[in-house]
């Protein structure tokens, strides 16, 4: 099975084949649509002019990659916070996973070993570790013992709660219908 959002086909292509922009859109995945967010590693890619390496990115000049971030049109809502937290993301795969995203999940023995891992990242809290736990389990076959566990309702067969779950129009919009009834939810009960 292969991710296919519905983004650009160059896009999806990309994520399929380098861990690395796989693991940059999931970092992006916050305060933008989803689209965006994993577009946006192919727009990077683009860019620099090739795909890039976690070394490469966790090395790169602060300053010039906020520059490539902010272009128009800028890589997520908030280029310099975002170009950072890649660039965090990046110098721990070096510094753990000798620069190899896939080690990150590849290595994984359990489902709770995995979600672990994965918590570890900057930027990355239970649930965010929790829905990429799903998304590799469930569009990239990595599938730990226990890892649906590990992934709460997040794994769960069937569900259409997060980017784990959408591979077509139709979980697209199921998924988008789920997350406005969680948020009119916690807004009722502010109220």
């Amino acid at each position: 099975m292969a991710l296919s959002l519905p983004i650009d086909q160059a896009a999806n292509d990309l994520l399929n084949r380098h861990p690395l922009s796989l693991l940059i859109g999931m970092t992006l995945d916050q305060q933008i649509p989803l689209e965006k967010a994993f577009s946006s590693p192919h727009v990077l890619a683009e860019r620099l002019g090739h795909e890039p390496a976690a070394r490469e990115l966790a090395e790169f000049d602060a300053e010039a990659l906020v520059e490539i971030f902010g272009r128009t049109p800028a890589l997520h809502r908030f280029p310099k916070a975002m170009a950072a937290r890649v660039q965090e993301v990046c110098t721990m795969l070096v510094d753990r996973y000798d620069g190899d995203a896939a080690r990150l999940w590849d290595e994984a023995t359990t489902g709770k070993e995995l979600v672990r891992r994965i918590a570890e990242l900057p930027g990355f809290g239970k649930q965010k570790s929790q829905i990429f736990a799903a998304l590799l389990g469930k569009q990239f076959g990595v599938t730990p013992e226990g890892w649906r566990e590990a992934c709460g309702a997040y794994g769960e067969e069937g569900s259409r709660r997060s980017v784990a779950d959408i591979t077509d129009p139709a979980s697209l919009t199921q998924v988008r219908e789920y997350k406005q009834s969680v948020k009119a939810a916690a807004k009722a009960a502010k109220s």
